[in-house]
């Protein structure tokens, strides 16, 4: 696959493209967007999940990116990793919080295996309750 460079993209991935640098506040659009061009219906999508979800509600954007770099980092997206952690860096995430939040995805990656290997069950009182 190659890059699909705004001028030369359909009129759908334009549209998709201005209103990604209008959120964003920017003048030039990510290479992920640019490469999910290729498939302009998951493009439209992806963006439009992507505002709806990232944009406002009952997390803080800062919380929210911790979230997405942590999955990133457990999914070993390195275009993600990079992606968030400078959007997480940009909404006031410090070196300090951020190696915190490895040490906490490095052990519950761990913890997850282990529980999964032993085939821990569930304690009832840790059961949501209907």
């Amino acid at each position: 696959m190659k890059p699909v460079e705004e001028k030369n993209a359909p009129r759908e991935v334009k549209a998709v493209f201005r209103d990604i640098k209008a959120t964003r506040k920017t003048d030039q659009v990510n290479n992920f967007w640019k490469y999910l061009a290729n498939e302009p219906r998951m493009l439209k999508h992806t963006w439009e999940s992507l505002k709806a979800v990232m944009g406002p509600g009952a997390l803080d954007p800062l919380t929210k990116e911790l979230v997405y770099l942590a999955v990133s980092i457990t999914n070993n997206c390195e275009y993600c990793m990079a992606s968030h952690g400078a959007a997480a860096r940009a909404k006031g995430a410090s070196d300090a919080q951020l190696n915190e939040l490895y040490a906490v995805v490095g052990l519950a990656n761990m913890t997850n295996r282990l529980a999964n290997a032993y085939r821990v069950p569930v304690d009832e009182q840790l059961q949501e309750k209907p």
